[in-house]
């Protein structure tokens, strides 16, 4: 029998009106090479009013037209790109590799509980098969509220789950689907049930939040609320590591009699004396535990407040890191961070221009860099990997075999990995994990696996895969901007300054577009000069303008 005829798995389109753009483009250079001309032919001469401040000015000019040059590596090649679920089901569904979903938490009284375990029902309720799919949460607090709230979300996920996959619902949130329902959808006898199972859990984890105790009979029913003493607190306790469910327990099942999702809950170990590096350091502690229980070659990390707001976002993501042509180079799938809370006017907190413009054109430059949520990694690059284009990997994968040890020894063996000093004379933040020591590690990490040979996408479904909250404030949004300046001028003058550790290893275009953000900070002296300066000079009658 002759071959198969190659079908792809997604396919890359070029974005409408780029030619259109680029004539646009091109006459603003124009115009710009005009006023550095007339700026430049115009200074008045030594002695004349008003020199110093037209010298600033066209210095002032000289950036803008520098930094406008920077962003068009982020607007002159947008590509778009669609997947073929269908393809993959067909070719694979009895190969589909394992998916660990990271979801990190660090504060119950910031990221409440119960929006925490909406958001992990809805990444445990993926239109993937159960016994491949495991979930993690990350509380950096070692909060037994947040522990009490996902032991109670695991047992309503034994109907929830059953009633996503029966009626096909979207979203998978609960929180999120029950107020997106009409009236007379809410009269179903089905939907009635599941919401009264929900709300008596919302609000028994209300009551034990609200009281900051966890009941006598809970702490009895569950041997893992030992874990925590009275000595413990956010910053200072010991690792606790709890498998709520194992797929592999075949007794494991929801209502229907489907084996469920592992679920684990980890709080990696805080002491005074050792630092421990943030949300970085949560995800590399995820990324040790993980490999020992579940090691899916495809780890997906989320915030605790962005939900997934598409069952079939997995599926979609296989479609790029499992064709056959156009895959090995795939290092991650960075989905758009997107939010419910914002409005059409909203001013601030929203991400429109860099969701969708520019990261589709880093896309057309060989990939977008990591943002730290809704994104899918091979595990390999997470730890390390180089690229090459002789190594081939394979991520089709059975079904993982029983443990031999049961459940209390397996958590015992691994709460070392997640302890302070496990890290000690390693490789670990540097040449292992997510990368530490910049407030930013997620652009960090993503910069280094590019500069290894890999490449990233970027996928923008028609249903959006991630919903969540974001600032709607000023001074929320000066507060978030200013972390994430501040960690991108950081990187521009560190040894992974994309200037030169990306010289030679980055597409020119990649390597521009991360210069824009880098390089997104010093915009302010330019631009407050530009402010205050020729207002200053027409108190004294001088225009700086023309």
């Amino acid at each position: 029998m002759g071959k198969a005829k190659y079908e792809p798995l997604f396919e890359t389109k070029k974005a409408k009106g780029r030619i259109i753009y680029r004539l646009f483009a091109t006459s603003l250079l124009c115009g710009i090479i005009l006023i550095w001309t007339y700026r430049l032919y115009n200074i008045p001469k030594p002695g004349e009013n008003g020199r110093l401040g037209w010298i600033g000015m066209f210095g002032a000019e000289l950036w803008f037209g520098f930094y406008w040059l920077l962003t068009q590596s982020l607007r002159w090649n947008r590509t778009l790109r669609h997947t073929f679920r269908d393809r993959l089901l067909q070719r694979y569904e009895n190969e589909l590799p394992r998916v660990d979903v990271f979801v990190c938490t660090a504060d119950p009284a910031i990221e409440p509980p119960i929006m925490v375990i909406n958001t992990v029902l809805s990444v445990m309720s993926y239109n993937y098969p159960p016994e491949k799919l495991s979930v993690y949460l990350s509380d950096d607090a070692g909060s037994a509220l947040t522990f009490y709230a996902l032991l109670e979300a695991s047992r309503f996920s034994k109907h929830w789950l059953p009633y996503c996959k029966n009626f096909n619902i979207e979203p998978r949130s609960p929180a999120a689907y029950f107020t997106s329902l009409s009236a007379s959808a809410q009269s179903d006898a089905h939907f009635s049930e599941i919401k009264r199972l929900y709300d008596d859990m919302a609000n028994r984890i209300e009551v034990v939040c609200r009281a900051g105790v966890i009941p006598d009979k809970e702490k009895l029913e569950h041997t893992g609320f030992s874990k925590w003493d009275s000595y413990s607190s956010k910053g200072n306790h010991a690792s606790i590591l709890q498998i709520l469910s194992d797929s592999r327990d075949e007794e494991t099942k929801d209502v229907d009699g489907v084996i469920l999702p592992t679920l684990v809950y980890l709080a990696r170990e805080k002491r005074p004396q050792h630092f421990h590096n943030f949300k970085a350091g949560a995800m590399n502690a995820l990324i040790r535990v993980s490999s020992e229980i579940s090691n899916g070659p495809i780890i997906l990390n989320v915030d605790c407040d962005m939900y997934s707001n598409n069952s079939n976002s997995i599926q979609d993501t296989l479609c790029f890191f499992m064709d056959e042509e156009k895959s090995h180079e795939i290092a991650f799938v960075q989905f758009p961070q997107s939010f419910e809370n914002t409005t059409k006017n909203e001013l601030y907190g929203s991400l429109r221009v860099i969701d969708g413009v520019e990261f589709h054109g880093m896309d057309g430059n060989g990939g977008p860099l990591y943002t730290g949520t809704g994104c899918f990694h091979r595990r390999d690059t997470l730890c390390g990997r180089e690229f090459s284009k002789d190594a081939q990997i394979d991520l089709k994968s059975a079904r993982p075999g029983k443990m031999e040890e049961n459940v209390h020894e397996l958590e015992e063996r691994l709460e070392i990995l997640a302890s302070c000093t496990y890290e000690e004379n390693t490789q670990w933040g540097n040449e292992i994990g997510l990368k530490y020591g910049c407030p930013v590690e997620d652009v960090l990490t993503g910069l280094t696996i590019q500069c290894k040979g890999w490449k990233s996408v970027y996928y923008k479904p028609e249903r959006k895969g991630f919903l969540g909250v974001t600032a709607t404030t000023l001074d929320q949004t000066l507060v978030q901007h200013k972390r994430w300046s501040e960690g991108d001028l950081m990187i521009l003058f560190s040894k992974y300054s994309p200037a030169w550790y990306g010289l030679g290893k980055l597409n020119p275009g990649l390597l521009l577009g991360y210069l824009t953000y880098c390089l997104w900070s010093p915009n302010c002296v330019a631009t407050l000069y530009y402010s205050i300066v020729p207002s200053l000079y027409l108190l004294k009658g001088i225009s700086l303008f023309p």
